[in-house]
């Protein structure tokens, strides 16, 4: 028996197709009852149909959704190539957005992939995106994101990156977990140790593609900043009605300071497009448009400095579609300590570490040059410990894209304490300069366990808004309740079991809301978080001026939720 997978490649579904399946699927399409059911619901009337159906042909429609919801998504596929009848019948029950998540901490790479892929095609669904997060040792992401676009097909956007941890539900026993990468070095086996994190989603109503941020590989090669911000503006004013996206994942490289990107991103999109994400990971990526792929390993002209999967509203989109929202939270784990300080002079320095600066800093008010080591030695007297230290530096500058006019950003950047001497401060990165003022802060897990306790009453405030609109609107116009389908978490790898001292406290505001619901996180380096639609930071900024935008943090955890509220239903 032989089959045309060319012409089935073709198709906007799932093309990796079974030979037991196939063998199902023709018998039952060569049966005689299968070929009355076809033909009559193309109403072509064959003598058969004027007797009495039995069998496979006297299913109605109902039953035989029914029985395709429950068909993994690769026999799904098959089925929807069937005939026009079972396409329609396929369409019809994927007319809801859909995600699914999974992850394996199988040791042996392919079994992983084998497991969570398996997991996440278990049911009826369209991949329109995944992301796909390793942890271990060795990791062939080039061999992970060759896998995944064989299975989900070349054309759908794929991300795959390194993270700190996974968590969210395995794939075998869907138990919950959160891993960090350091569990495989207590353990021993960090040699042969993996994990691996999957989320695939389909979201009707958007449009979806993976977006570069590229960089000459010419000696000294600057990121195309500018470029990057307008593809992304140009996509969505390609697809949609706007040049700002609903929602921007990103994944920056870790030799990439992402501020500087942030910034352009938080001047140039709307106050409703949220991004969220990783700033520093090693990751590969595949776009829809094949011209935006730059591969690993190439003797292409340009990097890649980062990735966003960019998610914009469909301005061709079917009526009767649904809408889909995106909601985002911060929970802060950093806590200003000690009086305000004023940078008198920046001096930016460049080892075998990467950039830093070395400042010279006073009192707010004050008059005398305070060594770094002296501020560093007083907050560790007073918090009675060695911990890490971060300045949150208060930046009011000039921002522009191309040949737009400039504009006045007000935003709160984070540098790491790398150090100090009897005259200067040392802070990781770039971009302060004299005159700017900012705070020290240090992590601070009771301040982030209060943070996520909010949040989790924030989002059980959310549903019992929700569920109260939903049944005023359904009473007024049809409209059906709204409804969480999933979302992601980006926690700081410092956070976690040894920060809190138990485990899963960055997911409970996810479990305890939304137990049943697909959820996808990771542990970053670096978190990325921008457009909180959901007032609960809880950020303990100081004398800071709490309208300073600030875009990528510390010790913190950024949550996006996914919601949807079905079309109003026609009389």
């Amino acid at each position: 028996m032989s089959f045309d997978h060319t012409r089935l490649a073709k198709m906007p579904y799932l093309f990796w197709i079974r030979p037991r399946t196939l063998m199902l699927l023709h018998a039952l399409r060569s049966s005689k009852s299968c070929r009355i059911m076809i033909s009559t619901t193309m109403e072509e009337k064959p003598k058969e149909a004027k007797t009495p159906m039995t069998g496979f042909a006297s299913i109605n429609e109902d039953l035989f959704q029914n029985i395709l919801k429950r068909i993994p998504a690769l026999s799904f596929a098959s089925a929807a190539c069937v005939s026009k009848s079972w396409s329609r019948n396929c369409n019809q029950i994927l007319y809801k957005p859909k995600l699914a998540s999974a992850f394996s901490l199988n040791p042996v790479q392919k079994v992983a992939l084998e497991e969570v892929v398996n997991k996440v095609l278990s049911e009826p669904i369209r991949p329109q995106f995944a992301i796909a997060n390793v942890i271990g040792s060795g990791v062939d992401l080039s061999g992970i994101l060759d896998f995944l676009a064989a299975k989900l097909g070349s054309k759908t956007p794929i991300i795959v990156s390194c993270a700190g941890g996974i968590m969210g539900r395995d794939a075998v026993t869907d138990e919950y977990k959160e891993v960090m990468i350091e569990d495989f070095w207590v353990d021993g086996a960090s040699n042969s140790s993996f994990g691996i994190m999957l989320a695939v989603g389909f979201l009707p109503g958007l449009k979806v593609d993976a977006i570069p941020l590229l960089r000459p590989r010419k000696a000294q090669g600057v990121a195309m900043v500018d470029k990057f911000v307008m593809d992304i503006r140009n996509y969505a004013a390609l697809v949609s009605d706007s040049t700002s996206p609903s929602l921007i994942i990103m994944f920056g490289s870790e030799k990439t300071d992402q501020k500087p990107v942030m910034e352009k991103l938080d001047h140039a999109m709307s106050r409703e497009t949220i991004v969220v994400g990783d700033e520093r990971a090693q990751f590969l990526y595949r776009s829809g448009i094949e011209s935006r792929n730059v591969y690993y390993g190439s003797v292409d002209q340009y990097f890649s400095d980062a990735v966003a999967l960019v998610f914009a509203r469909d301005q061709n989109r079917p009526s009767g579609t649904g809408e889909i929202h995106f909601h985002s939270a911060l929970s802060s784990g950093v806590s200003a300590i000690g009086p305000r300080f004023k940078a008198v002079s920046a001096n930016e320095i460049e080892s075998e570490t990467g950039l830093s600066t070395w400042l010279s800093v006073r009192r707010e008010g004050g008059q005398e040059i305070l060594g770094g080591q002296r501020i560093i030695d007083d907050i560790n007297n007073e918090l009675g410990n060695q911990t890490k230290l971060f300045i949150g530096v208060s930046e009011q500058r000039k921002c522009f894209v191309g040949p737009e006019k400039p504009r006045q950003m007000r935003s709160l950047a984070f540098h790491e304490v790398m150090g100090g001497d009897v005259e200067h401060l040392f802070v990781d990165g770039v971009g302060i300069k004299t005159g700017d003022y900012f705070h020290l802060y240090h992590p601070d897990p009771s301040a982030a366990l209060s943070s996520c306790s909010n949040i989790s009453k924030n989002f059980r405030n959310l549903k019992l808004d929700w569920s109260f609109r939903s049944c005023q609107l359904h009473a007024a116009r049809g409209v059906g309740e709204k409804e969480v389908i999933g979302g992601f978490v980006f926690a700081c790898w410092g956070r976690g079991e040894s920060f809190f001292g138990h485990s899963n406290v960055d997911s409970s505001p996810f479990l305890d809301n939304f137990p049943g619901v697909p959820m996808a996180g990771i542990f970053t380096y670096g978190e990325i978080g921008r457009g909180f639609s959901i007032l609960n930071t809880d950020f303990e900024s100081g004398q800071e001026d709490k309208t300073l935008c600030f875009c990528v943090h510390v010790y913190s955890t950024v949550y996006l939720l996914v919601s949807y509220t079905p079309a109003p239903i026609e009389h």
